[in-house]
């Protein structure tokens, strides 16, 4: 058993250190101008994970409730994110747009209805239209998109 475990801990362990370093963990240096953009940078990759998670929560969501409680958790972040941003006005207005584009999702999932399955009646499904899923996942990454080119022009 102990076999076992300890190569798995060694991955995980090893997957968190890559997690830190691909999420801009360690210091941007003492120079003002590096660590702003380092800041931007890191945002914008929080702005990445938060719509990656957005996309894949909406294109299967287990639940409606659950899917708007992380549209709301994911706002929140967003909000948390505008307040890391200081005073960079172009980071600001992107982050705005993306929490737009968030907005916007909780609008169309508030349209949603769980239905019981055809197959299991004791199993609620969510229909989608494919197009509207389509549409709202391709806004929100073209919101984060802009994200990442705001830290460009910062």
């Amino acid at each position: 058993m102990r076999r076992s475990i300890m190569p798995v801990a060694l991955a995980f362990a090893g997957a968190l250190a890559l997690a830190g370093c691909a999420s801009g963990g360690g210091d941007g240096g003492d120079d003002g101008s590096a660590s702003g953009a380092t800041d931007c940078s890191a945002i914008a990759g929080q702005v990445r994970d938060i719509s990656n998670g957005v996309q894949n929560n909406l294109a299967a969501p287990q639940t409606l409730e659950g899917l708007q409680d992380y549209l709301g958790e994911a706002s929140d972040r967003v909000e948390g994110l505008m307040e890391d941003a200081g005073d960079d006005t172009a980071l600001i207005d992107s982050l705005g747009s993306f929490e737009t584009a968030l907005n916007e999702v909780s609008v169309y999932a508030d349209g949603l209805a769980e239905e019981p399955d055809e197959e299991d009646p004791s199993v609620n499904v969510i229909e989608q239209d494919p197009d509207e899923l389509a549409s709202q996942q391709s806004a929100v990454q073209e919101a984060s998109s802009e994200v990442s080119a705001s830290c460009s022009t910062s």
